[in-house]
């Protein structure tokens, strides 16, 4: 394509003007461009649309803790790859990669602060990591914090986007499942609140532990929560599934959630939530 110039107008034009890489952002539901500040000030919810993009751990943190104060636990928690798995490539490889490409550890983080002057353990999952895979690291970072929620006697807030278990470690990853539902026993026999929020998406053997364990369970709107994919469950029953089949409004229809908060008031909701729930604690205590 050449340039032109227009001497006549007063218009010279020798080099086109760059736009910003990231600068305008497409919506997948609407096929429409948005700004990506406005975008980054909605937290990440499309003002149009009310298209929920997938945001990971340093935006959830940024989100609910108080002015962004938080404290990370259990970092030292790192993957391994005890069974020396291959398939494409070597685990072990694959997980140097992602750290890289992502600068996440694993596909959780956790991290106590203050939300609302409320204190708060909170669990966030990464779906860019291995698809938020649960592995051994995964389920031991959250069972500490499980166990600091405990000691300390702070709500927990978990918050699920993961495609289930870590297929490169086997039977070590399916054992997180029964061990992070059974430090929440524990976390339930002292009348702790724990709080599940189910993002998109919540698939495998997360949705069937700990993301379904919730004094509260909660979700996105429009987030895919369920344990076989819709594909496959179509494929096993021989028929077509209902509209909006494994979706939040579906699930909270049925009764499976006990909610629906859209992220731009997730805060709030939590705040709210947490005054009443801590309430009841402080009574429980006293008796």
């Amino acid at each position: 394509m050449s340039w032109f110039k227009r001497k006549g107008s007063n218009i010279l034009t020798d080099t086109p003007k760059e736009m910003p890489e990231g600068v305008w952002v497409k919506v997948p539901e609407t096929g429409e461009t948005v700004h990506r500040r406005e975008l980054e000030d909605n937290a990440w919810v499309d003002p149009a649309s009310g298209y929920h993009f997938p945001i990971g751990s340093k935006e959830y943190f940024a989100l609910l803790f108080d002015d962004e104060e938080y404290t990370e636990i259990a970092k030292e928690i790192m993957p391994a790859d005890p069974l020396k798995f291959e398939d494409r490539k070597l685990y072990s490889q694959r997980l140097t990669e992602t750290q890289k490409k992502t600068g996440l550890d694993d596909a959780v983080r956790v991290a106590v602060g203050k939300s609302r002057k409320n204190d708060l353990v909170v669990a966030c999952m990464d779906f860019r990591f291995i698809g938020g895979s649960m592995g051994a690291a995964v389920g031991e970072r959250i069972a500490r914090g499980i166990d600091h929620a405990r000691e300390h006697k702070i709500p927990l807030l978990i918050i699920s986007q993961s495609g289930g278990a870590r297929m490169m470690e086997s039977v070590l990853s399916l054992m997180q499942m029964a061990k992070t539902s059974a430090k929440l026993a524990q976390l339930g026999e002292q009348g702790i609140p724990y709080i599940s929020l189910m993002t998109n998406p919540t698939t495998g053997g997360v949705t069937a532990s700990f993301a379904m364990l919730g004094d509260f369970n909660i979700a996105e709107p429009k987030a895919l929560i369920g344990f076989a994919g819709p594909r496959v469950i179509r494929q096993t029953i021989g028929r077509d599934l209902p509209d909006g089949f494994q979706t939040s409004e579906y699930l909270l229809e049925h009764g499976f959630l006990d909610f629906i908060v859209p992220r731009t008031q997730l805060k709030s909701k939590l705040s709210k939530l947490l005054n009443v729930l801590n309430k009841k604690y402080e009574k429980k205590g006293k008796k």
